[in-house]
Order: C-alpha cells, then sequence, then structure tokens
C-alpha cells in the first residue's frame, strides 16, 4: 500500500471517529437536556402539589375550625336555650289539663328530641376536630371556650404539642378531661383548675386538679360523672386515680399506657 492510500484511510478514519464522538456527545448533550428538562417539569409538578395540599389543608383546617364553633353554639347555646324553653313548658304543662296537657305533653317530647339531637350533632363535630387538629390543639380550644365563660380560673400545660397517639384513644382521653372538667364546673364550687398533659416515652398522663369543695372518701366514685370515667378509664386500660376529701379539691390522675 502506498502512502498516499494509507493517508487517504488514515482521514478516513479520523474522521469518522470525530463523527462518532460529535454524534455521542450530541446524544450526550440531548439526554442531558432532556433529563434535565424533566426534572424541571417534575419539580414544578412537585411544587404544584404541595401547594394544592397546603391550599387542602388550609381548607380542611377552616372547615374543622368552623364545624368546632358551630359545635359549640349548637351544644352551649342553642342546646341550652332549648332546655330553658322545655323547662318553661313543664311549668306550663302542669297547669294544663286534658287534651291541652296531652298535646304539650307531645309538644314537650318533641324539645326533648330535638335537644338530644343537638348535642349528638356537636359531639360528631367535636370527635372530628380530635381526630384532625390532636389532643392538645382540641384541649387548648376547650380551655379558650371556659375562659370566656370567667366562671373559673383555669390554667393548661404540656409538654409536648405533638402527640403520637391513636385518635381514637385521643378522643377517649379528651372525653376523660370533658367529664372531669364538666364535674368540677357542676360540683365543686372551685375557683381554680389545673390540667397538665406530660408525655413521657411510654406513657401518657394526664392531671386534673381543683381548689373546691371536695368529695367524702365513701361517695367520690358514686356520681356518674366518676363511673363515666372509670369506665372510660377501663376501656383504655388506662390507671385512673382520684384523690379527694372535703374542703381539700379533686386531684383526678389518668395514666394512658402507649403502646410498645
Amino acid at each position: 500500500m502506498d502512502n498516499s492510500s494509507f493517508s487517504i484511510e488514515l482521514v478516513i478514519i479520523i474522521t469518522s471517529v470525530t463523527i462518532i464522538c460529535l454524534v455521542t456527545l450530541m446524544i450526550f448533550f440531548y439526554v442531558m437536556f432532556i433529563k434535565k428538562k424533566t426534572q424541571l417539569v417534575v419539580n414544578q409538578l412537585k411544587r404544584e402539589s404541595e401547594f394544592e395540599q397546603e391550599l387542602i389543608q388550609a381548607q380542611i383546617e377552616i372547615k374543622e375550625q368552623t364545624l368546632s364553633y358551630i359545635g359549640r353554639e349548637l351544644h352551649d347555646d342553642l342546646g341550652q336555650k332549648l332546655s330553658v324553653v322545655r323547662l318553661q313548658h313543664n311549668q306550663m304543662l302542669y297547669k294544663m289539663e286534658g287534651e291541652q296537657q296531652k298535646e304539650l305533653s307531645e309538644i314537650n317530647e318533641l324539645l326533648r328530641e330535638c335537644i338530644q339531637d343537638i348535642r349528638n350533632l356537636s359531639k360528631t363535630l367535636i370527635t372530628e376536630q380530635v381526630e384532625h387538629f390532636g389532643l392538645i390543639d382540641t384541649l387548648q380550644l376547650e380551655v379558650k371556650r371556659l375562659k370566656k365563660l370567667n366562671y373559673i380560673q383555669i390554667h393548661f400545660t404540656f409538654n409536648e404539642h405533638d402527640i403520637d397517639i391513636n385518635s381514637k384513644y385521643a378522643l377517649i382521653l379528651f372525653r376523660m378531661i370533658q367529664e372531669s372538667i364538666n364535674n368540677c364546673l357542676k360540683h365543686a364550687k372551685a375557683t381554680e383548675l389545673h390540667i397538665s398533659v406530660v408525655d413521657a416515652e411510654n406513657e401518657l398522663k394526664i392531671n386534673v386538679k381543683d381548689n373546691g369543695k371536695g368529695f367524702e372518701n365513701d361517695t367520690v366514685y358514686k356520681g356518674s360523672g366518676m363511673k363515666n370515667l372509670t369506665n372510660r378509664a377501663l376501656l383504655l386500660q388506662a390507671k385512673l386515680e382520684i384523690h379527694s376529701s372535703k374542703n381539700e379539691g379533686t386531684h383526678i390522675t389518668i395514666t394512658y399506657l402507649k403502646s410498645p
């Protein structure tokens, strides 16, 4: 093979290699471009998705707050007014005779059903609130509502905001705290109420303490409110302690053991 033919072949080889390298580079840059563009699109979709989730979350929170407010108003305002109406109606009922008394009795029964329906509805709305907001936020809303009444000084403390506990169990615990508060407001004649929630690794300890008139030792567990507390503690397999004595206030401790 002469030098001229060798030179031509060498040029062809170099040219081919160069073209192949250029094509490879072009493919590489194109792939990188597509990959980067795809990543930008994915990031954009992710941001849009996160925005939509935040928007939905905000809407849910507004809905839950509205439902909570409606539930409180139904229970505290409308329910109370209907109870007063029924009480006045009962007084009128005893003054009537014959057919009029029968008609008033039917109206009285309708009023009773309305009051019960309102109470059931308010409980449903509160249930949704606990499931969405959690135990601490729901308690804070409850304390805020009680403070508006200016009936008693109430203090609420906690060591953790986000408590890792099943919402169904949190609801039962909230009901127990609510029952303890109601017992205090109805019977204790207290001026101060202290509520604390201490979240530890293996247990959740709740304290409800008032400075009211207290109970005699042999009557502590006889009331329906205390029976409700006992039954709910058994349901949760929680430890319930009630310490009370005359003129020394009442201290209720609920210790819920978390699942390992």
